[in-house]
């Protein structure tokens, strides 16, 4: 069968959706990228702590994207078969249980801010730069959780561009309160990585009352209330079981996998954290393209199901998988070009600058099948409503591949960086090429 779709309508769709998810992560790149270069001029020290600090916060962040994710799926189809009510019990429910997550990790976060640092490095300086960066962080959960689970269910019925905007305006205010709290101007005190997480927490409210806002006050194609909160759910918990909580499973225990990766990293030493902290940023400016791509086949995909039309959802998955493939090359000659004016960038020792040359050139290589992987797992399999094969495939390779072998080239052989990034990252290799079985076995569709 031809491997590309031809129709135009299609691509116009893609396009429709990709464009501002891709610019929504350009937006969210930046805020992280204006943390990272303003903490730099500090040292070393305040920017390890804080990247080590914010590996604990990705746990909550990918448990939302889990929750949000898995309730996408539903939503998706829900929308493509015209059935708001359940679409709308599938959002009470999802923001019920995000709330109740919200509100534990900051718990914890505020009662155990030194515990949580010494699970990822035992540098005392470290762990103290930490302390003070969860002292504001730890408030942020409530409002990323409903914000983010929000936009992800804004996405499943068409509404891309007010995520976009209020990004766009998030960055803004984040980068303005950066430059006033962590240098200490217009008057107010330089807090430096404190200043950095209080910038974070304002732009944080800000997201939540905007997105939140909108879809509770103005949004006219769901038509979502607060008095919606109260609804009853049980006529979909059986139906939420079964498609959302095999993507809440997969995605924590890849968060946790995910973090057992950043502990040996922080194990190794804070030249190496510091140099991957730079190497993410690369790796996340150069595959925005690729997360928009995930979006869209994730949405179309749920939509096309939801109508019944099984064969053109597979047509579809499968063109979907090449463009995925051509944008992971193409990210990975950028990276190949740009690694030396981005790690010239920073103001770093002459140690972190070969480790970080080294991790460039692996991320180069991973990146063909992380981008992939992404999109058949976050994307199209996940649309179909493959939810528990992700779950095998989310977190199978990562715990016996990916965690031993960083462990055996990082801590015990001490290999060079390109060998040890490239151990961390396998279980992108090996996911990609069992999901593109997967997805040609057509086992991958499911409607419900």
């Amino acid at each position: 069968m031809q491997v590309f779709v031809r129709d135009k309508e299609f691509y116009k769709r893609i396009a429709t959706i990709a464009i501002p998810v891709t610019l929504q992560s350009l937006v969210t790149i930046g805020i992280n990228m204006a943390d990272t270069i303003m903490l730099g001029s500090f040292g070393e020290s305040q920017l390890s702590a804080s990247a080590l600090a914010n590996q604990f916060l990705s746990l909550f962040h990918i448990l939302c994207m889990g929750i949000g994710g898995g309730a996408a799926v539903m939503t998706a189809q829900y929308w493509g078969k015209g059935d708001i009510p359940s679409l709308k019990r599938v959002i009470t429910l999802m923001h019920r249980i995000i709330f109740t997550v919200a509100i534990v990790f900051m718990i914890v976060t505020l009662l155990f801010p030194g515990q949580i640092m010494r699970i990822y490095t035992p540098d005392s300086e470290l762990i103290e730069n930490g302390k003070q960066y969860f002292s504001y962080m730890a408030f942020t959960y409530l409002f990323l959780g409903l914000s983010l689970t929000s936009t992800i269910a804004l996405r499943s019925f068409g509404v891309v561009n007010i995520p976009l905007f209020s990004s766009i305006l998030s960055l803004l205010i984040n980068v303005f309160c950066n430059w006033v709290f962590i240098f200490g101007n217009l008057g107010a005190p330089p807090m430096e990585i404190a200043g950095a997480a209080l910038a974070t927490l304002i732009a944080r409210i800000f997201e939540f009352v905007f997105i939140c806002g909108y879809l509770f006050f103005y949004d006219e194609r769901v038509q979502y209330r607060i008095k919606d909160i109260k609804m009853q759910c049980k006529s979909i918990i059986n139906e939420y079981i079964t498609y959302s909580v095999p993507v809440i499973i997969s995605d924590m225990l890849l968060a946790l996998g995910n973090n057992a990766v950043a502990i040996i990293m922080g194990r190794i030493g804070p030249n190496f954290v510091s140099a991957n902290a730079i190497a993410s940023v690369t790796v996340q400016f150069t595959t925005v393209a690729n997360h928009g791509l995930a979006n869209a086949s994730g949405i179309i995909t749920g939509n096309t199901l939801g109508k019944k039309e099984t064969d053109k959802a597979y047509r579809q998955g499968v063109t979907f998988f090449a463009l995925s493939a051509i944008i992971g090359c193409i990210a990975s000659v950028i990276i190949m070009i740009i690694n030396p004016y981005v790690i010239g960038f920073y103001n770093i020792t002459s140690e972190t600058v070969e480790i970080a040359k080294g991790l460039m050139m692996a991320v180069a290589v991973n990146v063909i099948f992380s981008s992939i992987a992404s999109v058949m797992t976050k994307g199209v399999l996940r649309g179909g409503g493959d939810t528990r094969f992700l779950m095998v495939a989310d977190i199978l390779f990562l715990w016996i591949a990916s965690v031993p072998l960083g462990i055996l080239t990082g801590l015990v052989l001490r290999l060079p960086p390109f060998f040890i990034y490239s151990a961390l990252r396998i279980d992108t290799v090996i996911k990609s090429l069992w999901c593109i079985k997967r997805l040609v076995s057509k086992k991958w569709i499911r409607t419900i």
